[in-house]
């Protein structure tokens, strides 16, 4: 008989930020539309991280849910990135890159590769497409794109389960518990 662990490996955690009603449902919309058909599993989002350890769950709730304490604060849409296969919106905000920042230090040991990179906060609206109809789209974002504000409203920690996310908690900023 094999000697196995007690332990199992916990699936990752995703730590996003949320968006008001409204922007979020924008992105939602162009997410859905365009997409390849089939290629989305989750709704827009901001990724604050991406993989955190899945062990590392009661640390992550306790430190958003001190950091959610701030209030909302707006974030720029400032352009139209480029991702190769898709388009994103290239999002600024000092008050974000310094939350995301305290966090990405506390964490520092256990960031990916992916997360340990120079954070560049965005909304994806495209992705997995193939490069000739990622250059139509991105033509068309940004012939019609107006930069605007947002407004950041809080946090949300995910389980990453290999397709959809589950949701283990949100955090409206305010200080504000959700239930769960």
């Amino acid at each position: 008989m094999l000697n196995r662990p007690s332990w199992r490996v916990e699936p990752p955690l995703v730590v996003t930020l949320l968006l008001d009603d409204q922007a979020q449902q924008r992105f939602d919309r162009e997410r859905e539309e365009l997409f390849p058909p089939g290629r989305t599993v989750v709704g827009a989002h901001v990724t604050l991280f991406h993989a955190l350890p899945g062990a590392l769950l009661d640390d992550v709730v306790r430190r958003v849910g001190e950091v959610a304490a701030r209030e909302p604060f707006p974030v720029r849409v400032e352009g139209i990135l480029d991702l190769g296969g898709g388009a994103a919106y290239r999002l600024r905000s000092e008050e974000l890159d310094a939350m995301r920042g305290e966090l990405a230090v506390e964490w520092a040991e256990h960031l990916t590769r992916q997360d340990s990179q120079p954070f560049r906060a965005h909304v994806t609206v495209q992705n997995k497409a193939d490069r000739e109809l990622a250059l139509t789209t991105l033509a068309t974002l940004r012939e019609r794109f107006a930069p605007t504000t947002v407004t950041a409203t809080g946090v949300a920690v995910w389980r990453y389960e290999g397709g959809p996310w589950r949701l283990v908690r949100r955090f409206p900023f305010g200080g504000v518990r959700e239930p769960g």
